[in-house]
């Protein structure tokens, strides 16, 4: 008895921790019914409703609350102690989760980490390309990368990248039909490609900077997304202005297929980080993938 309710507790918490049903089976390689079912037995058993289900989300009760604080640190414990001992033999283990945006996923993250599979074929990396600001601990992510400013000073920080410039561009077939902006009173006249964030719903305005001040500029435009990358395809094909990272409309730009424009309204943010909690005992494979993407500098 006590065996089962541990792995149907395992199955509740990553239940209550992605509000969601469809989320958790998928992040467990289960079906929905079979959660479901697991989670219902669990609740017989304590004779006490865990989770709050309604039609459009899924929500810890006060009892469910509770096993969350007080029971979920110990089975971490446990789990962290359980990868302390296979540390100990000849090559890390363990699986890596890993949230960044999607654009530091394919740029950044990927080209240092592939490599390093084939070397550890016990070693295992999930990448999840997220917008919001998440609670890694919460989420029971291993690493979270963030610009430098955006790290909580409690975690450990490793830089991924020099500071990262922006830029605004737009394809040349765009400009042949409106005149290059030289100010923020411009770029309110132009179709601008925009971003709608995840944590807050709103619409990220630019971040720009021109002589020592900052200026929000809240643009406008036909399209909004909710990821960059369909940015850049968006400039390219001739829809409007983006406000994207130096490195990923470079080589766009050497070759004229792009055009950037008020460079000196543009700003760098700092540099990515990586970060992770500050924990008394970290993985061999933890450490082995930190030190595959830290930056190494020009």
């Amino acid at each position: 008895m006590a065996r089962d309710n541990i792995n149907d507790i395992l199955v509740f918490l990553a239940v209550a921790r992605e509000r969601s049903f469809t989320r958790a089976a998928a992040r467990l390689g289960m079906t929905q019914s079979a959660l479901s079912h697991i989670v219902r037995s669990l609740e017989q058993r304590l004779g006490v409703r865990l989770l709050q289900r309604t039609t459009r989300s899924v929500s810890p009760t006060e009892a469910g609350e509770r096993l969350i604080q007080n029971v979920a640190p110990r089975l971490e414990e446990i789990e962290a102690e359980i990868a302390d001992i296979s540390d100990l033999g000849d090559k890390p283990v363990g699986t890596i989760r890993i949230t960044a945006v999607d654009h530091v996923v394919e740029q950044v993250l990927w080209p240092r980490i592939a490599p390093l599979l084939p070397q550890y074929p016990d070693l295992h990396v999930e990448f999840s390309a997220d917008y919001r600001i998440v609670d890694i601990a919460a989420e029971r992510f291993d690493i979270g990368v963030r610009h430098g400013d955006q790290v909580d000073k409690d975690m450990i920080a490793v830089r991924l990248t020099s500071d990262v410039p922006m830029r605004i561009v737009g394809a040349p077939a765009y400009f042949e039909r409106r005149p290059l902006p030289a100010s923020v009173a411009d770029l309110m006249k132009h179709n601008c490609i925009t971003l709608r964030l995840s944590s807050s719903g709103g619409i990220y305005a630019w971040e720009l900077r021109h002589e020592g001040e900052d200026i929000e500029a809240r643009v406008r435009g036909q399209a909004v997304f909710n990821d960059v990358s369909h940015h850049l395809d968006a400039a390219l094909s001739g829809n409007g202005l983006a406000f994207l990272p130096e490195d990923m409309v470079a080589g766009h730009v050497r070759a004229g297929r792009l055009t950037s424009v008020m460079e000196d309204w543009c700003p760098s943010f700092p540099g990515l980080h990586a970060f992770y909690p500050s924990r008394r005992h970290s993985s061999r494979a933890l450490g082995l993938v930190i030190d595959a993407i830290r930056y190494r500098g020009a």
